[in-house]
């Protein structure tokens, strides 16, 4: 690779316990398996030159790419068009199913549109992170790449030759294929990756057909199960593609990402793995997926999360922040000096330190979901319910002091509006949820805290000078996490302390419809330099701006931020001054936030037109 592509100029590809990420001129730079948490076997993303890639493309000749997605589906179609033809590559991962394995599927095909192209074929891996030294074996139908940990099967499609033309235009370079063939129009070719270490074998074109229909057949199939039928169709469909690709199908959990160490400012130091389950992210999913029609999804990951809260109120702890896929929590962080990091963005981080920070707000995302998810009758047994008890009586006596903040700060822990806001929560759906289901809990001392937090937060984390509640108590900076207060209930749209608020952060937090969190200037998070706008952050806000009543500030902000994504609709965590995505990508709070914003503003659209017609 000669140089880093933009993040947002990479598709996503899955089978629902791994990812990859496709360039827009036909590399896989960034692929982990057998989980997406596992060792990176392409990780050029974050070192063009150490982290190994496997391209398609052609070869000695000048033209253009155009990506798209199969209609309904996450397989992907990369266009070269040139002067002497057009060719595409078709990607994509057959789904593994819910049980979890070691055997992984990357299918690339090469189809010859019209006229004639030479291509170049380069599979370069590097293992562990590019840790791990490898041999690339021949055998009779294909080879085999292997390392110590694993191992990386490519298989030929036959017909071979119409690929690869002829054995002298393959090249085993240091361990890496390199191979060339000329395609004619009608010529199609491809590769299949297999990770599980089987025997090299050349796949019948129809076999590879098989996988490829029934692939698209299973992701149309679940997109026709969504009920939403209003504005932004293609976009909210899209958004729910890539929620349910960044999920783990054994157990439901669903990552902040399936990339590590993408930056929040290119060349700084806020490189973060994303790979986990956050409890604050899959729980505000809960509210997207319910809204389009998707119990299924919402029940398996309840059925994690009550395993969660199991571990948390057996023993009479909080809950932590972020787990791996498999509910296991330990995250220890590391970095990989050996990696410059994209676009020289050093330190490359893989774990996550922040796991052992408290932050009390998990606790309301977590029963904000768990309230949502019995509306629509999916119910937690008694087992749990007990463990809930527990957890919120844990929070009854701990919810008054000083944490990391939902923005996971490394420097001193402070007493964060938002996270005495979500602890209200917390507790106001544990009442909720126990009167309506008639099941014990200590109401007396659950309400009697409710309303301490409540009186609390309006004495303390309301600035009376700035007119704005606050980050924290005894601050006075902004956070645009506030904008979440009255979509969890915690104020009314219409009460002077939001609409000022709300005022104060369009003038300080607000440029050009873009959120930022907060301003690190004012509010030290222990790291040095800035970061870009925050995309679920803009769709808090439009979310805001609609429930407050103005629709049509909401309805334009809302469709600038489609401006914002890349060429397929996705999003990473951030947008920069530049206008360039930045951060992990894509990021599952983007993408389930634009749901949830598009759920509310067509709901108050169809409210108002409705209410114009009765006039």
């Amino acid at each position: 690779m000669e140089s880093y592509p933009a993040i947002e100029d990479h598709g996503l590809i899955g089978d629902l316990q791994t990812a990859a990420l496709v360039t827009c001129d036909g590399t896989i730079d960034w692929f982990c398996a057998p989980r997406f948490d596992s060792p990176s076997v392409f990780a050029a993303l974050l070192d063009k030159e150490k982290g190994g890639y496997f391209r398609i493309a052609p070869h000695d000749v000048r033209y253009v790419t155009k990506q798209l997605y199969l209609p309904g589906t996450p397989i992907l179609i990369t266009r070269f068009i040139s002067a002497d033809g057009v060719a595409e590559v078709m990607d994509f991962m057959p789904v593994t199913g819910e049980r979890a394995t070691d055997a992984h599927r990357l299918v690339r095909m090469v189809n010859m549109v019209r006229g004639s192209m030479r291509f170049r074929v380069e599979c370069r891996p590097r293992f562990d992170y590019a840790r791990q030294q490898h041999q690339l074996e021949r055998h009779r139908n294909g080879y085999v790449f292997r390392s110590p940990s694993a191992t990386l099967t490519f298989n030929p499609v036959d017909p071979v030759r119409q690929l690869i033309s002829q054995s002298g235009d393959i090249h085993l370079d240091g361990g890496d294929l390199v191979a060339y063939g000329t395609l004619n129009e009608g010529d199609t070719g491809g590769v299949v990756l297999e990770t599980a270490g089987t025997e090299p074998r050349i796949i019948p074109p129809e076999e590879v057909q098989g996988m490829f229909e029934w692939t698209r057949d299973y992701w149309r199939r679940w997109v026709e199960r969504s009920r939403y039928t209003g504005r932004w169709r293609e976009m909210v469909e899209r958004s729910a593609i890539t929620l349910k690709l960044m999920t783990y199908a054994p157990t439901g959990a669903m990552i902040a990402a399936p990339t590590a160490a993408l930056p929040e400012l290119v060349g700084g130091t806020r490189n973060w793995d994303y790979r986990y389950t956050w409890v604050r992210d899959t729980s505000f999913s809960v509210h997207a997926l319910l809204g389009l029609g998707f119990t299924e999804e919402v029940s398996r990951y309840m059925d994690w999360l009550d395993e969660r809260i199991r571990e948390a109120g057996d023993h009479q702890d909080p809950l932590k922040i972020m787990y791996r896929v498999d509910g296991s929590s330990d995250l220890h962080e590391e970095v990989l000096d050996h990696l410059e990091g994209y676009r020289g963005s050093r330190p490359v981080r893989i774990g996550n330190g922040a796991a052992d920070q408290l932050q009390l707000d998990i606790h309301g995302e977590a029963l904000y979901a768990m309230h949502l998810a019995d509306e629509q009758g999916i119910r937690v047994s008694h087992q749990v319910w007990k463990s809930t008890v527990r957890m919120i009586d844990w929070l009854c006596h701990n919810w008054d002091q000083r944490d990391a903040g939902i923005w996971e700060s490394r420097h001193h822990p402070r007493n964060y509006t938002f996270g005495r806001v979500m602890s209200w929560v917390a507790l106001d759906r544990a009442i909720r949820l126990a009167t309506r289901t008639g099941r014990p809990g200590d109401m007396s001392c659950w309400v009697e805290q409710r309303n301490r937090i409540y009186n609390q937060v309006m004495a303390r984390g309301y600035h009376r000078e700035r007119g704005s509640f606050v980050q924290a108590y005894d601050e006075n900076v902004l956070d645009a996490a506030l904008l979440a207060m009255p979509s969890v209930g915690f104020v009314t749209p219409s009460d002077p302390l939001w609409t000022s608020t709300l005022a104060s952060i369009e003038r300080d937090l607000v440029s050009d419809s873009l959120v930022h969190r907060y301003d690190p200037v004012h509010s030290p998070d222990g790291l040095p330099g800035h970061e870009g706008t925050f995309n679920m952050c803009t769709f808090w806000y439009v979310e805001a701006l609609a429930r407050t009543g103005r629709l049509d500030d909401a309805r334009l902000t809302f469709e600038k931020m489609f401006t914002f994504s890349n060429h397929l609709g996705l999003y990473a965590e951030e947008i920069a001054a530049t206008g360039e995505q930045i951060g992990n990508y894509p990021q599952a709070f983007s993408h389930l936030s634009l749901i949830n914003s598009a759920l509310a503003l067509n709901d108050l659209l169809d409210a108002e037109a409705d209410a114009r017609r009765r006039q």
